[in-house]
């Protein structure tokens, strides 16, 4: 029997694989048999570990919600009140500023996928909403006198631009720059720093 390490670099180095193929040529290029020849192994391997593509799929997105889970973390404990929190957690959801750019190849593929399958879909939604909440979470202590409505208006405006800049970018990162991501992403964050005074 392998020992437990062993099995644990089989899993990274398959992680990997995944990544890399799907971030590099998307939903179509994904197969076992690509997987197995960018990781270096057999699709037996391959296939011990994710029997199918869509089991390929779900890896890759849990593998990104826990990567940017981590930075979402690191970066609210690192700032030092609610706004900051914000803008860093969001600042952190924009791929190009950060060369996060695989990351939301991977984003969008799984995407595409999940439009045609309701497992796909419901994993995908799952992730969504749970950085909705810490979105909201944060809205709210910015703007304690906001209602929930306005709360949860403004933070789905938010979430939607970090994830429609990063669909747009993944396509085509001239036109969607860094500096353009990041001003657009400054211009929207105005609101909050106005909350105090204006009408919910």
């Amino acid at each position: 029997m392998p020992k437990q390490r062993d099995v644990q670099a089989q899993r990274d180095l398959l992680s990997n694989a995944t990544w890399q193929v799907l971030a590099e040529h998307g939903l179509p290029g994904l197969t076992l048999r690509a997987v197995a020849e960018r990781a270096g192994c057999t699709t037996g391997l391959v296939m011990h570990a994710f029997p199918t593509k869509k089991a390929l799929l779900l890896h890759a997105r849990d593998l990104l919600y826990e990567r940017t889970a981590r930075r979402a973390d690191a970066a609210e404990a690192a700032s030092a009140d609610a706004p900051g929190a914000l803008a860093a957690v969001l600042g952190e959801a924009v791929d190009l500023p950060h060369g996060h750019h695989d990351e939301s190849r991977v984003w969008v593929g799984f995407l595409a996928a999940a439009l045609a399958d309701d497992d796909l879909a419901g994993r995908h939604r799952a992730a969504n909403r749970s950085f909705l909440a810490r979105v909201n979470r944060l809205v709210a202590a910015c703007c304690p006198k906001w209602t929930d409505e306005r709360v949860e208006r403004t933070t789905k405006s938010l979430v939607a631009l970090v994830e429609g800049l990063n669909v747009l970018a993944a396509a085509d990162p001239g036109t969607y720059p860094a500096d353009l991501q990041q001003a657009a992403l400054r211009a929207a964050l105005s609101v909050i720093t106005e909350c105090g005074s204006a009408v919910p």
